[in-house]
């Protein structure tokens, strides 16, 4: 019988998914990673450890908790931070997968002799022809295949996932047959570390503990293309790009951020127009169903450039040892440094992915 090391984030999703595991005969183990505790201690709503308890309980599978805090901390919150004050909108979610869930998981599912760990995520893990493991998407109509891109082969390798084909309707009506406690509870919708969803409120609150508090600039100027001044705004961090409510600015026509500059504390708008390009360049990359991309190669993808994005058609070039450009077919809105270009093939597997660095 092989032991599986399943995640238990305390929703339904990965309860579901241990009680799969067990009824297929594995014998199942429970861990919820510790990542970060909120401003009452309290634990955060990533790792709802009373929830997490009850589903072990109620599925009679052994119940671990593992602290991941400093890993969380170093790669997740931190860079969050950062980014923001540099102008960028990050993808945490992405970042936390690789590094701090899979990496923790792993870690105790060798402490525990597990032969394999698993999420609820709803994505396939796909052998292919050259022997390289990949993802695909869902047919059960989401895609977290895109918050999975930066996982490695040896994580692939020993990772399940049930609900690869599953629709949350499926997976809540299956948690209500088998008596599941958390069967109708809502999914959470925001990052888990920023509680009341404002991004900028935790920016400020945790740039001086990070040691970023020389970045924190404060207001400066809206401008327009040419760099005409057109008002003041709030900081940096209090936008990204393709915005538009919130603003503070009266134009008598719509107008969208553009670009953040960092460097003069600017914040560029425009009208909706000037925010398509065809051209995006990404960097830190990780490829799944392909090595690598040698330098002048073209392929051909299907390319997301953000989670809800419904993705386009494009080439992919090598242009030197750390950067792909992305030529779309179709011109694309907004554009995003900081935000993960993700890279499928024609079946709906990975190809690999990377950040955005450039959207222009």
């Amino acid at each position: 019988m092989s032991k599986v090391l399943v995640g238990l984030s305390g929703g339904v999703d990965s309860a579901v998914c241990a009680y799969l595991l067990k009824e297929k005969g594995y014998d199942v183990l429970g861990v919820t990673l510790r990542t970060w505790l909120d401003s009452s201690s309290e634990v955060s709503k990533c790792c709802e450890l009373d929830d997490a308890a009850d589903i072990a309980k109620a599925l009679d599978i052994p119940f671990y908790i593992h602290n991941v805090g400093s890993l969380f901390c170093h790669f997740v919150t931190a860079p969050f931070v950062s980014d923001y004050l540099h102008g960028l909108t990050p993808s945490p979610c992405v970042i936390c997968n690789r590094r701090v869930k899979w990496e923790g998981m792993m870690n105790l599912a060798d402490i525990h002799n597990a032969d394999y760990v698993s999420t609820g995520h709803y994505a396939n893990i796909i052998r292919l022809p050259n022997g390289r493991l990949t993802v695909k998407k869902s047919s059960g109509g989401k895609d977290q295949a895109y918050m999975l891109y930066r996982l490695t082969q040896e994580q692939l390798e020993k990772t399940l996932m049930p609900l690869g084909n599953m629709s949350k309707d499926e997976v809540r009506q299956i948690a209500k047959k088998a008596g599941i406690p958390v069967a109708q509870k809502p999914d959470s919708q925001e990052i888990c570390f920023v509680e009341d969803g404002h991004y900028a409120d935790y920016v400020e609150t945790n740039a001086e503990k990070f040691g970023f508090s020389d970045l924190l600039k404060g207001e400066g100027n809206f401008v327009d293309e040419s760099g005409k001044i057109l008002g003041r705004h709030k900081g940096i961090y209090h936008y990204t790009i393709g915005q538009r409510k919130g603003l503070g600015i009266a134009m008598g026509y719509p107008v969208f951020v553009k670009e953040i500059r960092p460097e003069t504390n600017e914040v560029v708008l425009s009208e909706e127009d000037a925010l398509f390009s065809d051209t995006v360049f990404c960097r830190d990359l990780n490829f799944m169903s392909l090595e690598d991309i040698k330098e002048g190669e073209e392929i051909n993808a299907s390319v997301k450039i953000r989670y809800r994005h419904e993705g386009g058609r494009a080439i992919l070039t090598r242009v030197d040892k750390e950067t792909i450009k992305i030529v779309f077919d179709k011109p694309q809105r907004a554009a995003t440094a900081g935000q993960s270009a993700v890279f499928y093939d024609d079946s709906d597997c990975v190809i690999g992915g990377g950040i955005i660095v450039s959207g222009n």
